[in-house]
């Protein structure tokens, strides 16, 4: 008996990136005939879009819907999480969807005034929605064709977002080692995936997950080289040492939005897609990536924070760069609970989604009031930063706050928890030198979160100068500081993940 190929399509499951995608389509036909004093309202149009994409997601709660499956008997299994379809909406996909949308909104919010500003208005909507719908379709997909086609709709129209500053010199470089780094990121990814299609005939995950289990002797080579070569291909996504070469430059030479998005949503898409390919469809192999990624993280969580410390001692170092440096170093620490799954079961991936949804609020947070200080100082030297407190007393708090949850430190009690969480996650799977390296490398951290934050509250050289918010950026702070708090205040929002089973 022959089985249907007829696929089924469930529109609400699919909507929360398709409406972005729409969304985005609408605000670039808009831009062809909305005046110029009127451009503003593009940059609203995309704000509601994102906010409606947010609420879509709550008719989703369940996380039990799946769609574009192969078959009705498909369609069945797949509401019982054992399916191969193409798309899965589970608590997983929900949470990174969550975390990808908010953060593009945040990062629109930012982006209003300089829109109007610096940057041509439709064509950074249109891009920035783009990117933002790929990364919402990445965690829901669940075969490897649907996996790749998220990561670069998501990728390229970032390439075009960091390299918008028309005649901006160091933007255009950082354009072009982007776009260079992500190119060989991908052309490496398809090379692995078409080795793994090769050696099991299939692209769905959970199906590659079974037939590894059994690939024939003459094919198990070509199986093996398209796992190395599929997790070197993400790694390049994640900013992993030694594929991390792009990050600072690209941070400082992308507008201030843009740098924060590629923190926060670009880190997202990268380590959501690690995740699909080693815990769901590479598991007969987790004595291969579980040891890689382990090293992994241990040499980029290193390699961030030893930088940030030569960024500290120059006598005018960025604040952004350093935040790029500090991302580099956030990576590692994310990279852990993956490592971990591969000794101790899928379980421990919770531990990444809790820690990525603290980073995510807080990073963001400090992003926006990084924006808040540019408007006066466009150097954005930390420098810039001395006595922040006596000119803007609410931001040089907020921003201590952003920073002491980077540390872990009271009061910020998420990011305490959260490294408390990933730190076990190693224990627990018996890594202990991997925890002792993170704990050697939160100490080297905390020297210059510390020295940033004692930096606010110091007096300043000279007549201090408000620097002036504007209800965009206002909005931004007020909501990753409200974020942070309630999530300091109420840590199980997040950290049950780490608790339960998210596949």
């Amino acid at each position: 008996m022959t089985s249907s190929l007829v696929q089924s399509v469930d529109w609400l499951t699919i909507a929360p990136p398709t409406l972005t995608a729409v969304v985005a389509l609408v605000v670039l036909v808009a831009d062809l005939f909305v005046p110029p004093e009127r451009k503003r309202l593009l940059g609203w149009t995309a704000i509601g879009g994102l906010v409606a994409a947010l609420a879509l997601l709550i008719p989703l709660r369940a996380g039990d819907r799946s769609t574009f499956c192969l078959t009705a008997e498909a369609q069945a299994q797949a509401q019982a999480q054992s399916g191969a379809c193409s798309y899965t909406a589970d608590h997983f996909t929900l949470v990174i969807q969550l975390l990808v949308l908010g953060g593009a909104l945040l990062t629109a919010l930012l982006s209003l005034d300089a829109t109007r500003e610096k940057l041509p208005a439709g064509e950074f909507w249109f891009l920035l929605l783009s990117s933002a719908a790929g990364a919402a379709l990445l965690p829901a997909s669940r075969d490897l064709a649907t996996l790749v086609v998220a990561l670069e709709v998501a990728s390229l129209p970032a390439f075009a977002l960091v390299g918008l500053k028309r005649g901006d010199r160091m933007s255009g470089e950082a354009a072009l080692k982007f776009f260079l780094s992500s190119v060989t990121a991908t052309a490496v990814t398809l090379l692995g995936v078409s080795f793994v299609y090769a050696a099991t005939g299939t692209l769905h995950l959970t199906e590659i997950a079974q037939r590894l289990d059994d690939v024939p002797g003459q094919l198990e080579t070509l199986a093996e080289a398209g796992v190395a070569l599929t997790l070197v291909g993400f790694a390049f996504k994640t900013a992993a040492v030694p594929f991390h070469f792009w990050v600072p430059d690209t941070y400082v030479g992308a507008p201030l939005p843009v740098a924060a998005y590629l923190s926060v949503v670009g880190k997202a898409v990268g380590f959501t897609g690690l995740i699909l390919v080693t815990v769901v469809a590479f598991p007969s192999y987790a004595d291969v990536w579980g040891p890689a990624l382990a090293v992994l993280a241990a040499l980029t969580m290193t390699a961030g924070n030893v930088a940030a410390l030569r960024q500290v001692s120059t006598r005018a170092w960025s604040a952004v760069r350093l935040l790029a440096w500090s991302s580099v170093a956030q990576a590692g620490y994310l990279l852990v609970p993956i490592a971990a799954a591969a000794y101790a079961g899928g379980d421990r991936i919770g531990a990444t989604v809790a820690y990525a949804l603290m980073y995510a609020v807080v990073n963001l947070g400090a992003f926006a009031v990084v924006a808040l200080v540019a408007r006066t100082r466009p150097g954005n030297r930390i420098a810039d930063y001395r006595g922040l407190y006596a000119a803007s007393p609410a931001a040089a708090l907020v921003l201590g706050f952003f920073l002491l949850n980077l540390a872990g430190l009271p009061p910020g009690i998420i990011g305490l928890f959260a490294k408390v969480t990933v730190f076990s996650a190693a224990v627990d799977a018996g890594l202990g030198w991997l925890a002792v390296v993170m704990g050697v490398n939160v100490v080297i951290a905390l020297y210059y979160y510390l020295r940033w934050t004692a930096l606010l509250f110091r007096a300043p050289e000279g007549t201090p100068v408000p620097h002036k918010a504007t209800v965009p950026v206002t909005l931004a702070i007020a909501l990753t500081a409200g974020a942070g708090v309630v999530l300091s205040g109420y840590p199980q929002f997040a950290l049950r993940f780490a608790a339960d089973s998210l596949f």
